[in-house]
């Protein structure tokens, strides 16, 4: 009897799973509750043309389209997908939420986009088997792995607990992921760090191939809604030219690090992850920076007080530390699906609106009496006009506690060379900082 593949196994008709959308609740009247059900979702939309993405009308999800242009996804594939969910008339949660459908199937959103992925696992599988040269056969099969990886993310996109079906396809996206590596240029080390309590993460290291010593090396600390394959564009073409190895760590209650749970000590699994990159032969641990997007800057500027002996310098991208932690009016402008994204990294599936802004202030580094002191690390902000998650205010306070504090401060248009700039500048700062 032949053995069904990864996909089919995991895949396999079921009792319904709990949809999306409806995964955490909210105990008092809701802006997030009231979103999820109006004929018109009215939730604040964040600039279509910016890496945050945008919520647009009758979407539970933020639909981040260049960010997963930058990923490596073709936009008329991404608007393909779209409109097949769009158009099914099977059962929704939601009944004028597109993305809300019931059940593995046709318009599910995990199941079109996972459908997609399949697409180019099959043909990466069909191209291992044809006979070209051999170096355009290797780079093909990881161009074709590395769109799977990317569609499974972004089927299990945005990553909340209790998501059976999401929790599936990011076993397959870490799968594809290191497929693709099996066919690149460069090394791929799956590391097991030990942690506390008898508990285990894993965390992906990815070495320049013309590397042949222990490598100077960032670790990067991602956003709430991303898995650590997300940023292998920003090791391609960023770190890995320069000699510069990566290594990824996924946040608290996501993909490897699906059993942890984000506490008030938002940096604890790094820090022990931190504290053990000198026994890791491939990683000059004298040498290491600290990268952080988004609510992964509050990771890595925590960092930077609690082990400043560890590293040379921290640089964050759109940073998550104080402002709209701290700040109610900033809270109610972020869209619904993002709310529940931060409540599910807490581990509450039952929300009371004012109980969750009072914890979240907790997660000020201001609040904690950390920003705003001294710290000897040097430090680079940067930031974009506008940003609903990171007031340029949280990038200056960063710039102005660190010794040697940097800003550097991004137009919101032309948005992808803007972008491309930041990470440009963000890295090179870091690389001279490790040097």
């Amino acid at each position: 009897m032949t053995k069904p593949n990864l996909s089919e196994s995991l895949f396999t008709p079921q009792l319904i799973q709990q949809e999306t959308s409806t995964l955490v609740k909210y105990i008092l009247p809701s802006s997030a509750d009231v979103n999820k059900s109006m004929d018109v979702n009215k939730s604040t939309h964040a600039n279509t043309h910016t890496f945050r993405g945008e919520q647009p009308e009758r979407w539970y999800r933020i639909i981040n389209w260049l960010g997963w242009i930058w990923k490596g996804i073709n936009p008329l594939e991404i608007q393909d997908v779209l409109s097949r969910i769009a158009v099914t008339d099977a059962e929704r949660s939601h009944e004028h939420l597109l993305d809300t459908v019931i059940g593995y199937r046709k318009g599910n959103w995990a199941y079109e986009w996972s459908q997609q992925a399949m697409h180019w696992q099959q043909k990466a599988l069909h191209t291992e088997k044809i006979s070209v040269d051999p170096s355009e056969k290797a780079e093909e099969i990881n161009k074709c792995w590395l769109k799977a990886a990317m569609l499974y993310n972004i089927a299990a996109y945005p990553h909340l607990r209790g998501d059976v079906l999401a929790d599936q396809a990011v076993i397959l996206a870490n799968k594809a992921y290191e497929n693709a590596a099996h066919h690149s240029d460069y090394q791929l080390k799956k590391l097991k760090f030990k942690l506390e309590g008898g508990k285990s993460v894993t965390g992906l290291l990815h070495i320049p191939a013309v590397v042949q010593e222990p490598c100077p090396t960032i670790l990067v600390c991602a956003s709430l809604d991303s898995l650590q394959s997300d940023f292998w564009r920003l090791f391609r073409e960023h770190f890995s030219p320069m000699g510069v190895a990566m290594l990824t760590v996924d946040m608290p209650s996501v993909g490897y690090s699906a059993g942890f749970t984000l506490t008030q000590d938002t940096c604890s699994l790094h820090q022990q992850v931190l504290q053990q990159l000198d026994t890791i032969p491939w990683i000059d641990h004298t040498r290491v920076g600290i990268f952080g997007f988004r609510f992964g800057a509050n990771i890595a500027i925590r960092l930077a007080y609690l082990e400043p002996h560890l590293m040379k310098g921290v640089a964050v991208v759109s940073p998550v530390v104080h402002g709209l932690l701290h700040d109610e009016k900033l809270q109610q402008k972020i869209p619904s699906m993002y709310k529940d994204i931060v409540a599910s990294r807490l581990g509450i599936h039952h929300v009371d609106e004012d109980a969750l802004r009072s914890e979240l202030s907790c997660y000020s580094l201001k609040n904690q009496g950390l920003l705003g002191r001294r710290c000897a690390v040097p430090m680079l902000s940067v930031y974009w006009k506008d940003d609903i998650f990171s007031p340029g205010e949280d990038s200056k306070l960063i710039a102005r506690s660190s010794m040697d504090g940097a800003l550097l401060a991004i137009p919101s248009t032309p948005a992808y060379s803007g972008f491309s700039k930041a990470l440009h500048e963000a890295s090179v700062w870091l690389k001279d900082k490790i040097d």
